[in-house]
């Protein structure tokens, strides 16, 4: 592939800015695995194998992904919209990159898989891939998602009970319940949902007598939130993150 392709497929502007970009110098290459020795290229039309192949551009390292797939650590006050009404955009996180690869559908850069509501924190998967996404997020796929919850008034036993029964929500009257509940203290439980609704955990604690007041994602599938990814903080998925969110039935 052509180095002025490479840097348009991983979100570096259109070809025409890539091809300056490596035309003014400020483009180096390198191999993963070579100590990082990274040389300078003039060059645009310059044929690459993208295998392992790690660019340097305007002093900013990157490795080249065919696909996108990250990870962020949500924090509070943000929205998980590229129009966002009134926090900011957890887009807004992550480097530009990220935000510009160029997409089939009209929207450009990665999005998000699924939705936080803007108080809520954790893990949030991000991606380029249309077919990950909807695998991550369909219903009916059934991926479990583990909440934990602060509840504002004690939990007990009942409604833990009714959480795992299922519980009416206002705009479905089929019972929408809890794949797995559980207790961690007096007023905190484990919540684990395989579909997302509209603020669905507020709305089935509300539902129980409760009330949320904190609610933070911990795990999608096998995957959970690193101990290490501060609020804010994204980082690239690894293969065994992959294998962890894909093999799960």
């Amino acid at each position: 592939m052509q180095l002025q392709d490479i840097l348009y497929s991983q979100g570096f502007g259109t070809r025409r800015v890539c091809a300056g970009l490596v035309q003014h110098g400020w483009v180096e290459t390198a191999r993963l695995g070579q100590g990082a020795s990274f040389s300078p290229c003039t060059d645009a039309s310059l044929e690459f194998d993208t295998a392992d192949l790690r660019l340097r551009i305007q002093g900013v390292e990157w490795q080249y992904h065919a696909k996108a797939y990250v990870m962020l650590h949500k924090p509070a006050g943000t929205e998980c919209s590229q129009k966002p009404s009134t926090y900011p955009s957890i887009y807004t996180l992550l480097p530009a990159p990220l935000r510009q690869r160029p997409c089939k559908s009209a929207i450009q850069g990665v999005q998000a898989v699924g939705r936080l509501d803007q108080d809520t924190t954790g893990l949030l998967l991000l991606s380029d891939d249309g077919q990950f996404i909807h695998r991550m997020s369909s219903p009916k796929k059934h991926v479990p998602k583990i909440y934990r919850v602060r509840a504002k008034h004690p939990v007990d036993e009942l409604q833990i009970a009714k959480l795992l029964e299922g519980v009416v929500l206002d705009d479905d009257p089929k019972p929408v319940r809890a794949a797995a509940c559980t207790f961690v203290d007096s007023h905190s439980l484990d919540l684990t949902l395989t579909e997302g609704k509209y603020h669905q955990v507020k709305r089935m604690l509300a539902a129980v007598g409760n009330r949320v007041e904190q609610l933070h994602r911990s795990r999608i599938g096998a995957l959970d939130l690193p101990s290490d990814l501060a609020p804010g903080q994204w980082r690239w998925l690894s293969d065994e993150d992959l294998l962890r969110l894909t093999s799960v039935p």
